[in-house]
């Protein structure tokens, strides 16, 4: 129940006519918390479990996760991995490809995620992101046997039923 007792009530809608409503409500300056779906940012964010916190972008760099629209309609939540003037070359963490898009593309900023039902932000400027972060894009030579393992055997023995 929300805090004047009202339920919550949650929506799904596609993609291509959500999100530009959620990046006009950030282009206004307010934050938008938005459940997410798909396999990219496996192993760590999962779909339909986990949320992130959105807001407008300011300044971005190497490693941040940002909402792109990389074709018209088309979005991703993915890891910044390059920035080579305004070309941006993104992978999500459980990505083997690239995509690319423009700095003008990037329409949010994750400030944190919402993991596995916790009411406690991750931010992703804490030392446990960052952390992890570091860990992860160096281990990109290996995501496909670590991803392969995480959907054929952790996600069959941990998954709760």
């Amino acid at each position: 129940m929300s805090p004047d007792h009202r339920p919550i009530k949650e929506l799904q809608f596609e993609n291509a006519r959500f999100l530009p409503e959620v990046v006009a409500l950030l282009e206004e300056g307010h934050t938008v918390t938005l459940r997410l779906k798909g396999f990219s940012m496996r192993p760590f964010l999962e779909d339909n479990r986990d949320k992130a916190l959105l807001s407008k972008p300011t300044t971005i760099q190497k490693g941040d996760a940002v909402l792109a629209e990389i074709a018209k309609g088309h979005f991703v939540l993915h890891r910044i991995i390059r920035i080579k003037g305004d070309e941006i070359t993104l992978r999500g963490d459980g990505n083997l490809g690239t995509e690319h898009c423009q700095r003008s593309d990037i329409r949010a900023f994750a400030l944190g995620f919402y993991r596995k039902g916790r009411k406690k932000l991750d931010k992703t400027n804490s030392l446990k992101w960052k952390v992890y972060s570091f860990l992860w894009t160096r281990l990109f030579p290996l995501r496909r046997y670590l991803l392969g393992f995480y959907r054929r055997v952790w996600l069959k023995v941990f998954q709760p039923i």
